[in-house]
């Protein structure tokens, strides 16, 4: 595992031991601006929401009783436990991550199904997106939220969700791309990588990467979100969510380094508009049939 992973995977595992959830103002309003609604926050563990979305993957995937949805950084659960509502217990929703202390919360979340018992078609495994735990051709939709900028090797991602999809299986993915070169001091911050800006490509670059995997219908398309939403919440950075006042945790921490990244980024994007240089876009593909 690289260094920049290792952080990374840190970074995240705070978050998961925040104890940050919709009950917290903060992050239902992260949630809510990029796409949730009241509704389907309400019908899951609020703890599986942790503020970290940049849109809505369920309502791009058009999900269908029977069919097995994976959901790459799958956090707390809240795309696995939306998306196991709509494929109905003939189907199976499966979570990935990398962060051991992510795949324990959505456990503990799983156990807090619809009227109190525990979910019957949910899964999560611990791995990365770039060598996932998953057989050749065994899975219907791929899903993600604000996940893939993050890779490192986003052309291995690429690969390995054409792998694991069945022809015919499709791609619905929310994520953030580029619309033009970062600035420098955007481009080599470690607190923009954190949160979601530094490590996005090119919008071209991600229609070319899947087409160079072999998908075919490629598109993705800028949802228009407003990236500074993150801002205009107390607290919030990028994809770090808003620190909660009485613990002053989150994903960049609260020891003295760690909490110097949360103020940088927030810094930051108190001087850089970031809607200019990036979106929030809607990804969708089709492996060939």
């Amino acid at each position: 595992m690289s260094n920049l992973t290792s952080i990374i995977q840190e970074k995240y595992g705070q978050t998961a031991r925040s104890g940050l959830s919709t009950n917290n103002a903060g992050v239902q309003a992260v949630a809510e601006a990029f796409g949730y609604s009241t509704e389907e926050l309400s019908a899951i563990p609020a703890e599986a929401n942790m503020g970290l979305s940049c849109g809505n993957p369920i309502a791009l995937a058009h999900l269908n009783e029977g069919e097995v949805v994976v959901d790459l950084g799958s956090g707390g659960g809240l795309d696995v436990f939306l998306a196991a509502q709509k494929v109905g217990p003939s189907g199976k929703a499966i979570g990935i991550d990398m962060t051991p202390d992510m795949i324990a919360l959505a456990q503990r979340n799983a156990q807090k199904g619809p009227e109190g018992k525990p979910y019957t078609n949910v899964e999560f495994k611990l791995g990365t997106i770039d060598k996932m735990p998953l057989e050749d051709n065994s899975v219907d939709v791929i899903i993600s939220n604000c996940v893939i900028n993050l890779a490192e090797d986003k052309p291995a991602v690429f690969r390995e969700i054409f792998r694991v999809l069945k022809p015919g299986g499709r791609v619905a993915v929310s994520d953030i791309a580029l619309k033009q070169d970062l600035p420098d001091e955007l481009e080599h911050s470690m607190a923009a990588m954190i949160g979601c800006f530094a490590g996005a490509i090119h919008i071209h670059a991600y229609q070319s990467g899947l087409r160079d995997a072999g998908f075919g219908d490629v598109a993705v398309l800028d949802a228009g979100s407003d990236l500074n939403a993150y801002s205009k919440v107390e607290g919030q950075s990028g994809c770090c969510s808003p620190v909660d006042p009485s613990t002053t945790s989150g994903c960049c921490g609260s020891d003295a380094k760690n909490q110097s990244l949360h103020t940088d980024l927030a810094e930051i994007l108190s001087r850089f508009d970031v809607n200019e240089y990036a979106a929030s876009v809607k990804v969708l593909a089709v492996k060939p049939a």
